[in-house]
């Protein structure tokens, strides 16, 4: 065996909390190693956020076109172009990646290694034939879609998250397994593109983290938009046929056949950990094989880290990015961080979007705490009605006795931006009623705010 090549740091993936850490760690004077089997910037740049918003904007675009004499504009057949909308994709991903890439090769001290590692030891990776180790090792190694167990499922046409965005035609008949936000954003991506749409959902509702009435509205909008939607159903079946697939489902009212061009796996990702053997360096997982760690990302091995979404939680890029935070300040600034208790915002893409921060109204009813609800439907929002996209609602829980906000859910248009103006809001203690005597411009959305709590004093 070779003799070891030591470093300061190594950081084995290059995704949205490794990129960073290995450069500010080699800004630090740290001699430090990144280690990227595939490309820098991680799932997010690659095969998650980026391309597919990218491709959500060309989908809307085609959806307003269509909708076009509603707004009294006249325009004729509307067409999709998947192959451009591809092009366009794969550009801005390349555009992103390119950046990150510069980024990194210019950080004095790092020395970025494209290929793939396992652990030899603790704090000992093998790399290409070469051994590197270091006194901190950082575990940044993401995740990729998983693959539902259905008979047959290896034989038929089928997709995943990744090879989706690379069609070059726009599938007759798409069935996507999984009512999550990853279906749901494609769901209704390929709906608008043309594509027949039908969603298999294996639990009672969609989007299962949320409240009933948010997962039935998201329902109604889907339906509305003319997609398929089957609740307690489970594939268990997939055969070729002529038109690509037949998908035998089971729901409560017995066994049917689904025909499809295509099948969009959409139900859940496991862990990068495989390929790592984790057993040669003692690291621990969970039974899915994510790295378990604790509230400040250290494994169950001294100098061991794993941050993103090989460690499990929610699997967002800005808790990737608040992983590297966390490791910075404890580890460059002799900081406490932690991620306990951290907030989790996130917004499901669809169309309108939806956006939630902290407590759900379902997790206060678990809890057994008191909360009042505070909720509006978007028609009565004057914005929203101007631009004719009103459906969804809003609602927000608030303590009755302090009047702090404690959580939040925005079905609507731009439900994303406005759950961000009531988390900021939440991390300033601002109570409910400064939000519903605030003077807001008119009219912007913002002055729903106005509106929401103001039903608290009704």
């Amino acid at each position: 065996m070779n003799a070891p090549e030591r470093y300061d740091a190594i950081v084995i993936g290059a995704g949205q909390a490794g990129g960073p850490l290995a450069g500010t760690l080699a800004r630090s004077g740290r001699r430090t190693a990144l280690i990227e089997r595939e490309h820098v910037g991680g799932t997010c740049i690659n095969e998650g956020c980026t391309p597919t918003k990218t491709m959500i904007a060309s989908a809307r675009v085609a959806y307003l076109a269509r909708r076009g004499k509603d707004y009294g504009v006249r325009t004729g057949p509307v067409e999709v172009d998947l192959g451009r909308v591809r092009e366009r994709k794969r550009a801005i991903v390349k555009s992103f990646r390119a950046g990150s890439l510069r980024r990194l090769e210019a950080a004095p001290g790092l020395d970025l290694i494209c290929r793939e590692a396992r652990f030899t030891g603790a704090r000992r990776l093998a790399v290409d034939g070469r051994v590197l180790e270091a006194d901190l090792v950082f575990i940044n190694t993401g995740g990729r879609p998983a693959a539902p167990d259905v008979e047959g499922l290896d034989r038929v046409p089928s997709l995943d998250s990744t090879s989706i965005m690379e069609l070059a035609q726009v599938p007759e008949h798409l069935i996507v397994l999984g009512g999550g936000y990853i279906g749901l954003e494609f769901g209704q991506m390929f709906r608008r593109f043309g594509s027949r749409v039908t969603v298999v959902q294996r639990g009672s509702q969609l989007l299962l983290q949320e409240d009933e009435d948010v997962a039935e509205a998201v329902l109604g909008i889907l339906r509305e938009d003319g997609i398929e939607v089957l609740l307690d159903s489970q594939a268990v079946r997939a055969a070729p046929n002529a038109s690509g697939v037949r998908l035998t489902v089971r729901t409560a009212g017995g066994e049917r056949d689904i025909e499809g061009s295509h099948i969009l796996r959409a139900a859940g990702r496991v862990p990068n950990t495989d390929r790592l053997d984790l057993p040669a360096a003692g690291i621990a997982t969970d039974n899915q094989g994510f790295v378990r760690v604790n509230e400040r990302l250290e494994t169950n091995v001294p100098g061991v880290y794993a941050l993103g979404d090989v460690k499990g939680g929610p699997a967002f890029t800005h808790i990737s990015y608040d992983d590297f935070r966390v490791i910075r300040t404890n580890l460059l600034q002799n900081g406490r961080a932690c991620i306990t208790d951290r907030p989790v915002p996130y917004t499901v893409f669809i169309d309108p979007q939806l956006g939630r921060i902290g407590l759900s109204e379902r997790e206060a009813r678990r809890q057994g705490r008191s909360v009042h609800v505070a909720r509006v439907p978007m028609s009565h929002v004057a914005r929203a009605l101007e631009l004719d996209e009103s459906r969804g609602f809003m609602k927000a829980l608030v303590d009755p006795e302090t009047g702090q906000i404690l959580g939040a859910a925005v079905l609507g248009i731009e439900g994303g931006e406005l759950m961000a103006a009531l988390q900021l809001a939440m991390m300033g203690q601002i109570t409910y009623g400064r939000l519903r005597d605030a003077v807001f411009a008119h009219p912007t959305l913002a002055e729903s705010l106005n509106t929401l709590f103001s039903t608290l004093d009704a």
